[in-house]
């Protein structure tokens, strides 16, 4: 985890002008940070980004010229030198763009109708250096989208990287991928809250993941999101 700067700068990507403005007029009432920018494109939120290399983007999915999805691929994707921090806002009406934003190197979503202080502490939270991965809503999102999102051979190259795991990790991961958080998961498997970030240390270094978000991912790549067994 990252030490966040003392002022945390935000670039905002949002078409929609009502929704921008609320964004910054809460972002900017904060002593903390400071909107450094704002764009109404995918096209001009890469250009921005890479010039004033903000703190935290936060990040439309529907814009015109480039989407949300593929201004994250550019900025915090695998071919990405420095990548960016990237806070996705979406609705519900789109949630099946969100686990590609997310594959894309976003650090977490969060929802358009988010009271003004989830949307302060999701920024500083990404800014942090923590993924943001709301319970409720990956819960939804793994209801709706898992079985699509499953590869159709019970071997894949994304199982096999989940043999490196223990058994308890995995059990871990599994619960991860339902979408509980770290206390929910510590009551269903009777142990500490310290132990399961510990679990939690163990499997992103040891499958080369960079957070929680990006488990997630690879749990739904691999088709056990959900899953209580290993076959």
């Amino acid at each position: 985890m990252s030490v966040p700067p003392a002022v945390i700068r935000v670039l905002i990507c949002e078409d929609q002008a009502l929704v921008r403005a609320g964004f910054v007029t809460i972002l900017s009432a904060q002593p903390d940070m400071e909107v450094v920018g704002e764009v109404t494109d995918g096209r001009a939120a890469v250009r921005r980004a890479e010039e004033l290399k903000p703190d935290v983007i936060v990040m439309d999915i529907r814009m015109p010229l480039l989407d949300g999805i593929e201004a994250t691929r550019h900025l915090a994707g695998p071919e990405a030198p420095n990548p960016a921090k990237i806070l996705i806002v979406t609705t519900f009406n789109v949630d099946e763009y969100v686990y590609e934003s997310l594959r894309a190197g976003a650090s977490g979503f969060l929802l358009k109708d988010a009271a003004p202080p989830e949307l302060v502490q999701a920024v500083r939270t990404v800014a942090r250096g923590e993924s943001l991965l709301a319970p409720a809503v990956t819960r939804a999102l793994i209801g709706r989208h898992a079985e699509r999102l499953r590869p159709a051979a019970r071997t894949s190259p994304e199982r096999e990287r989940l043999k490196v795991l223990t058994v308890r990790e995995y059990e871990v991961l599994v619960l991860i991928s339902k979408g509980l958080s770290n206390a929910e998961i510590a009551s269903e498997m009777v142990i500490s809250s310290e132990t399961v970030k510990t679990y939690v240390s163990r499997i992103l270094t040891k499958l080369d993941l960079r957070d929680r978000v990006q488990a997630v991912v690879l749990a739904y790549q691999a088709g056990v999101a959900g899953n209580d067994g290993r076959g």
